[in-house]
């Protein structure tokens, strides 16, 4: 057994059964090891930005890790802007990172390069092994780490001759060590603030969904206080029967203005609210500078315990939550628009969906047209780096085969992981691609706008089209293997929608608008 079947027996040992890849040569003998276990569900994605947000979607619809394979030093940096996401989302994901042999690391080859660096910038956990011996037991620890409070980005790099080499026995991970609580004291606090008028809880994490989602909703209603989440969250339940709460929003005084009345705010699950990017003459924060935060437990605390304790202190156990309530809207007719292709999607939303969103100018009307659709998770991109959708939707469909993935994306960031189609072809994902073709980075028009910049010329007006010539994504998707078809009017999404929803399989849908 050599380190290579010593690091995948591990894995499996400590369940962890499928990888996302992307192999070169230095990872042959992973590959090779990787084959010999039937067991390792092995999919390959054919950029690494792609295996990267892939296990990003695993993670937030299971709740545990999947691995990457990843080539050198290059590879990785690929894979970062999805990683960044994949940590802003506090996802667990275990990178395995190939290098060159121990001995070959002296010379200057042309793919040498800062390994141990560029996985520093992202993760949370790296380790180089040193030797063949050491691959199981690095590889135990980094699956460890990965699970450790509440999910990290571990990578483990495998220089060539250590998976070639003598490996040890397999070895299974141990469990994460125990997540840290808020004290008595602050819990106290927390009750006492959410007391006050004018506060708020804001909860992020694994209290987005679930029991916890409901127990927020008790406490909320027995302190009379709002119930906020973010704008970004990893994965939000919401639609029919859900906990109704109040969701944070992307402009700058849209957002002061939600928050305006706010005197106390508790945190549980994610940080306070800041704004995504600084503007001249607006302050960073879009909570009054007068309201009082109190951050109760970040993401990578015991969550349950927080809110457990609040209800506890607030008497909140027995309340009853009035739940959202079904509400659909009436079918639109004309031309399509933001507004009209929500209503469409919120119209044929199937029980269950997953939702992967990623249609930045057109998402905020289909967010809203969804929130009374039925019942449905609801996946962003955490950490702003477009690209992101398509692998994350590639991951959630991997994750939960029994239910519909529908992927909403822009063009513009539909062509930074496009191979992700290839990938949902090859795997015979059920995900339904809705492109929303406005021939252009319209997002970056609006902030031109917010930064004070009033004239657009010509040299502007380039970077932020993509219209000459035009994507032709029905082309685009046909040739990654994945059916497509073009719509202009809300009769023609309607029947396309309805038919890609029926059928088993990806496919996608170019909405022109």
């Amino acid at each position: 057994m050599n380190g290579a079947d010593s690091l995948v027996k591990t894995m499996l040992a400590s369940g962890v059964d499928v990888c996302f890849a992307n192999p070169g040569t230095s990872e042959m003998h992973f590959v090779a090891a990787l084959d010999s276990h039937p067991d390792m569900r092995c999919i390959l994605c054919l950029f690494e930005g792609g295996t990267s947000g892939a296990a990003d979607g695993y993670y937030r619809m299971t709740g545990d890790v999947a691995a990457t394979m990843l080539h050198l030093a290059p590879g990785f940096g690929n894979a970062f802007a999805n990683l960044h996401n994949a940590r802003k989302a506090g996802s667990g994901v275990l990178n395995v990172m190939g290098d060159h042999a121990t001995y070959h690391l002296k010379y200057d080859s042309p793919l040498k390069g800062e390994t141990e660096g560029v996985s520093q910038a992202v993760s949370h956990w790296t380790r180089s092994s040193l030797s063949s011996a050491d691959v199981a037991q690095d590889g135990a620890d980094a699956i460890r780490a990965a699970r450790a409070k509440n999910g990290q980005i571990t990578t483990l790099i495998l220089p060539a001759d250590t998976a070639w080499g003598d490996g040890a026995d397999p070895v299974a991970a141990a469990a994460p060590p125990p997540l840290n609580r808020p004290s008595e004291a602050l819990l106290d606090a927390a009750a006492e603030a959410l007391r006050r008028d004018g506060a708020a809880l804001l909860i992020g994490g694994a209290a987005l969904r679930g029991n916890l989602l409901a127990l927020a909703g008790k406490i909320a209603q027995a302190a009379r206080c709002r119930l906020m989440v973010p704008l970004f969250s990893p994965r939000l339940e919401r639609g029919q029967g859900t906990v109704p709460v109040e969701q944070l929003m992307y402009p700058v005084d849209a957002n002061a203005e939600l928050l305006k009345e706010l005197r106390s705010l508790v945190c549980c699950g994610t940080q306070a609210p800041v704004n995504f990017f600084a503007y001249p003459g607006k302050p960073s924060l879009p909570t009054p500078a007068n309201t009082h935060v109190l951050d109760l437990a970040d993401p990578g605390m015991d969550l349950d315990f927080a809110l457990t304790g609040l209800a506890d202190r607030l008497d909140a156990h027995a309340q009853q939550v009035h739940p959202v309530a079904l509400s659909l809207p009436d079918h639109p007719e004309g031309p399509l628009s933001p507004e009209t292709a929500g209503a469409i999607i919120a119209r044929h939303l199937p029980e269950n969906a997953i939702v992967v969103n990623e249609s930045v100018t057109s998402g905020a009307p289909i967010i809203g047209a969804t929130r009374t659709a039925k019942r449905h998770d609801l996946l962003v991109t955490m950490g702003g780096a477009i690209g992101q959708c398509l692998p994350c939707a590639t991951g959630a469909a991997v994750a939960c085969p029994d239910r519909k993935v529908i992927a909403l994306t822009g063009d513009g960031s539909a062509m930074y992981t496009l191979q992700s189609l290839w990938t949902m072809a090859r795997e015979r994902l059920d995900v339904t691609v809705i492109v929303f073709a406005n021939r252009g980075y319209q997002i970056l028009r609006g902030e031109l706008a917010a930064m004070g910049v009033e004239h657009v010329g010509r040299n502007a007006q380039a970077m932020f089209d993509v219209d000459d010539p035009l994507l032709d994504w029905v082309a685009l998707a046909r040739g990654h293997g994945v059916p497509g078809v073009r719509v202009t009017t809300c009769d023609q999404m309607d029947t396309a929608l309805a038919d890609a929803i029926a059928a088993a399989g990806p496919s996608l849908i170019e909405v022109v608008i």
